[in-house]
This record gives structure tokens, sequence and C-alpha cells, in this order.
């Protein structure tokens, strides 16, 4: 769990920055345990999902959320083999990008993304960055920097806000991340 963050203050931000005041509908992709969850809700957004590939982690958010969870949608899935999830006005994800590290899953993954996101959506995106680690918990990962990641997400993307932050993992390594903020466009 070297992603873990205890204040997942890179990704609220973003998402609230692109959601603005009307919130919306928000998945966040590999969500698992994270506290995302939790300060969605505290923020407003009438509308969140929560998408992971081990129902234990579900469980485990459930559990901590209590009553809350009721007001979560909650899917159990690996997003390299869904068709289908629905529309989403912001689509987030850390840190399940670049684990895809076969070309057509990632092939897959940017077409359900299109699917999901009507034009004015947003795609927020958190992964290794260039230079940063090769491997994450023993499984080879993917690195990005916004020249990599527009090339994954081609035209149907635009670039509305790219960086680089260093995270720092529970155990006090330092991780280099990249951050990116993308509009649909048609």
């Amino acid at each position: 769990m070297s992603w873990y963050e205890p204040d997942p203050k890179q990704s609220l931000e973003r998402i609230v920055d692109v959601a603005g005041n009307s919130r919306g509908r928000v998945i966040d992709v590999g969500g698992g345990q994270s506290f995302l969850v939790d300060r969605l809700l505290e923020t407003g957004f009438p509308h969140v999902a929560v998408l992971d590939i081990s129902q234990t982690a579900i469980n485990a958010t459930k559990a901590r959320l209590g009553d809350r969870a009721s007001q979560v949608e909650w899917i159990v899935a690996d997003i390299t083999q869904r068709d289908s999830l629905g529309e989403f006005d912001v689509w987030h994800d850390r840190a399940v990008f670049h684990f895809i590290t076969d070309p057509e899953d990632r092939t897959h993954y940017v077409e359900l993304l299109k699917r999901s996101l009507p034009i004015g959506g947003h795609f927020v995106v958190g992964t290794f960055a260039r230079g940063g680690p090769d491997k994450c918990s023993g499984l080879p990962i993917c690195q990005y920097d916004a020249a990599t990641m527009q090339a994954e997400l081609g035209p149907s993307f635009e670039p509305v806000e790219c960086s680089e932050y260093l995270h720092t993992t529970p155990t006090g390594k330092p991780q280099q991340f990249f951050f990116g903020t993308y509009k649909r466009v048609p």
C-alpha cells in the first residue's frame, strides 16, 4: 500500500476545481481503502462511485464509512474487463492506470473512459512519473509525463493541468508522481 495517503489533498483539490459548484457524478477508479470517498461525501458530491478490484478493500471502506456507505455506488470489478460503467462528470484514477502495462488493456481503459465521460467531463489521473519506480508492490508499472499520457489518451482529451509531485509513502520513501487533469472534447 505504498500509494496510501491519509489526506488525498492532490486528488480532492483537482476534482473540486473541475466539478465547481455543481459537483455532479464522480467515480474513483481503484478507490479501495482510500479516504477520497470520505472527503467527496464531506464536500457535498451527490453521486459518488468507487470501483476497485478488491471486495475486501471495499468492505473495509464500507465499514469505515458506516451509515454513509449507503450514499456510495460500490463496484467490484477489473477496470480492464468492464464495457460499461454509466456516465460520470469526473473520472478519478490515482494509482491504477500505471499498473495497466498491456497496450490492449490501456486501449480498452481509454475507450471505456470516453464512453463514461460526456463532452466537457474531466479525467483526473495520478500515476508514477518518469524517473519514478519501475515496480510497485512487486508488480511492473508504466511511468508517465504530460506527453506520454496525452499519447495514451489521444485527441478526445485536452490537458487542463499537468504537474509532478513527490509523494512520501507510509514508510517514508519518496516517490515521484505525475498528476494530470484532462477535459473530454469532441
